[in-house]
C-alpha cells in the first residue's frame, strides 16, 4: 500500500465501508432502546429541555390562594358592618375599648371601601338610607354617638375615638369629611338630640383639627337654611368649638377657607343683616360670634369705601358728591369718623407716583395734599379724628423714607388749611406720638409747636384783656 504524501487528499471511504466510532450519528430506530432505560431518560432530558426554553419571566413575590369565605367577609358590606356592630356591641359602652376594637379590625377589614358604611354605624348606629333615616333591613347598634348621652363631656369621648381611628388609619380622613358633609345635608331627617349631638362632636373635631371648617359649605343648603335647621346648629356647633378654642382660633380656621364672611347666609335673603345675626346668637349665648360678623361687616365695608372712594378721586368727581357718598356709608354701615379720615388719607396718598427725589417730592406732596384739603377738613370735625390724622402722617413718612423731612411742612399746611387744630397738635406732641421716627419728627415740629403755645398765650391774654 503506497503511503500518500504530505499534503495529498484522504481516499474517500465508502457508506458501506466507514468505520465504527466516525463522527456522523446513525440514529437509533429500534423499539427496544426507545422503550429501555436509556430512551426514557432522553425523552424525559428532551421534555425538561423544551419547558425551561419555553417558560416565560413572571413577577417575584408569592400568591396565596383566598379562600372564599375570607373574601366575602372582606368585601360583602354586609358581612363588614355585622362585624363591625357586633365588635361594637361586645365593647359596650366602654370608648377605650371601643377605640382599641377599631384599631384591631382595621388589619382584617377593608376600612378603604367600606368607611362610609363604617362611619355611618359609629355616627348613627347602621346604615343610612338616603335623607337620614337608618335602613330597616340592617342590623343596628346602640355604641354610637346618636344613642349616646346628650353632654358635651361624652361627645368628647366620642372625638377622641374618631382622633385615635383616623390617625391609625390615615386614609380614612378624606373619607370621614365626606361623611360628616352629608351627615349635614341629612340633618332634617335626624331628631332634635341627634342634631345636637351631633352639632357638638363636629365643634369639638374642628376644634382639634380633625375636620377642616370647609364641611361647614353644607349648611348654606338652601331647605335646611329656609327652615332654620342651619341656624339652630350653628348655635351649638360654635358653642363646642369656642369652648375648645376661643373665638380667634375659629376666626382663623374660617378665614382659611374664606367663609369669615359667609356667616349671615345662615339665614334666609331677607333676615341676612348685622343686627339680626347679632341678635340671634347673642340671645342663644354667643355674643362674641356676634361681635365677630359685625367687625367682618365692618372691614368687608371699609374695603368697599376706600375702593370706591379711589375710583372717585382718579374719575375727579366733584368733592361735594364725594363727601355725601362717604357720609351715606358712614351711617349705613356705622362706620366712625376716626375710621374714614383714615381711609382718605390713605386713599389720597395712593392716587399720585411720588417722586424719588427727597428734594421734590416735599414740594410735590404739599402741592397735591392742598388740594384735597376741603376733602380731608370735612371728616376732621373731631379732635380724635384729628389726631388719627397726624398719626397716619407720622406712620406713612416714616414707611416711606423720602417723605421723613415733610412730616413738618405738611402739617403746616394742614393747619393752615383748617383740616388740624392747636390742641390735636399739642396733644401729638406731648404725649400722644407714635415711636416711629419719635425724635426726628419731634425736632421737625420744635419750632412751630413753640409758635402755637405763644399765639394760644397771646389770645388766652387777649381775652382776659377783653373781660
Amino acid at each position: 500500500m503506497v503511503r500518500p504524501g504530505r499534503g495529498a487528499p484522504l481516499p474517500r471511504l465508502s457508506r458501506r465501508f466507514r468505520p465504527q466510532g466516525s463522527s456522523r450519528r446513525r440514529r437509533c430506530s429500534s423499539p427496544q432502546l426507545r422503550s429501555g432505560p436509556l430512551g426514557r431518560f432522553l425523552s424525559a432530558l428532551k421534555a425538561s429541555f423544551m419547558n425551561q426554553k419555553q417558560q416565560k419571566p413572571t413577577l417575584s413575590g408569592q400568591r396565596f390562594k383566598t379562600r372564599k369565605r375570607d373574601e366575602k367577609e372582606r368585601f360583602d358590606p354586609t358581612q363588614f358592618q355585622d362585624c363591625i356592630i357586633q365588635g361594637l356591641t361586645e365593647t359596650g359602652t366602654d370608648l377605650e375599648a371601643v377605640a382599641k376594637f377599631l384599631d384591631a379590625s382595621g388589619a382584617k377589614l377593608d376600612y378603604r371601601r367600606y368607611a362610609e358604611t363604617l362611619f355611618d354605624i359609629l355616627v348613627a348606629g347602621g346604615m343610612l338610607a338616603p335623607g337620614g333615616t337608618l335602613a330597616d333591613d340592617m342590623t343596628r347598634t346602640d355604641v354610637c354617638v346618636f344613642a349616646a348621652q346628650e353632654d358635651l363631656e361624652t361627645m368628647q369621648a366620642f372625638a377622641q375615638v374618631f382622633n385615635k381611628l383616623i390617625r391609625r388609619y390615615k386614609y380614612l380622613e378624606k373619607g370621614f369629611e365626606d361623611e360628616v358633609k352629608k351627615l349635614l345635608l341629612f340633618l332634617k331627617g335626624f331628631s332634635e338630640s341627634e342634631r345636637n349631638k351631633l352639632a357638638m362632636l363636629t365643634g369639638i373635631l374642628l376644634a382639634n383639627g380633625t375636620l377642616n371648617a370647609s364641611i361647614l359649605n353644607s349648611l348654606y343648603n338652601e331647605n335646611l337654611v329656609k327652615e332654620g335647621v342651619s341656624a339652630a346648629f350653628a348655635v351649638k356647633l360654635f358653642k363646642s368649638w369656642i369652648n375648645e378654642k376661643d373665638i380667634n382660633a375659629v376666626a382663623v380656621s374660617l378665614r382659611k377657607v374664606n367663609m369669615d364672611n359667609r356667616l349671615m347666609e345662615l339665614f334666609p335673603a331677607n333676615k341676612q343683616s348685622v343686627e339680626h345675626f347679632s341678635k340671634y346668637f347673642t340671645e342663644a349665648g354667643l355674643k362674641e360670634l356676634s361681635e365677630y360678623v359685625r367687625n367682618q361687616q365692618t372691614i368687608g365695608a371699609r374695603k368697599e369705601l376706600q375702593k370706591e372712594l379711589q375710583e372717585q378721586m382718579s374719575r375727579g368727581d366733584p368733592f361735594k358728591d364725594i363727601i355725601l357718598y362717604i357720609k351715606e356709608e358712614m351711617k349705613k354701615n356705622n362706620i366712625s369718623e376716626q375710621t374714614v379720615i383714615a381711609i382718605i388719607w390713605s386713599s389720597v396718598m395712593s392716587t399720585v407716583e411720588w417722586n424719588k427725589k427727597e428734594e421734590l417730592v416735599a414740594e410735590q406732596a404739599i402741592k397735591h395734599l392742598k388740594q384735597y384739603s376741603p376733602l380731608l377738613a370735612a371728616f376732621t370735625t373731631q379732635g380724635q379724628s384729628e389726631l388719627t390724622l397726624l398719626l397716619k402722617i407720622q406712620e406713612y413718612c416714616y414707611d416711606n423714607i423720602h417723605f421723613m423731612k415733610a412730616f413738618q411742612k405738611i402739617v403746616v399746611l394742614f393747619y393752615k388749611a383748617e383740616v388740624l387744630s392747636e390742641e390735636p397738635i399739642l396733644k401729638w406732641y406731648k404725649d400722644a406720638h407714635l415711636a416711629k421716627g419719635k425724635s426726628v419728627f419731634l425736632e421737625q415740629m420744635k419750632k412751630f409747636v413753640e409758635w402755637l403755645k405763644n399765639a394760644e398765650e397771646e389770645s388766652e391774654s387777649e381775652a382776659e384783656e377783653g373781660d
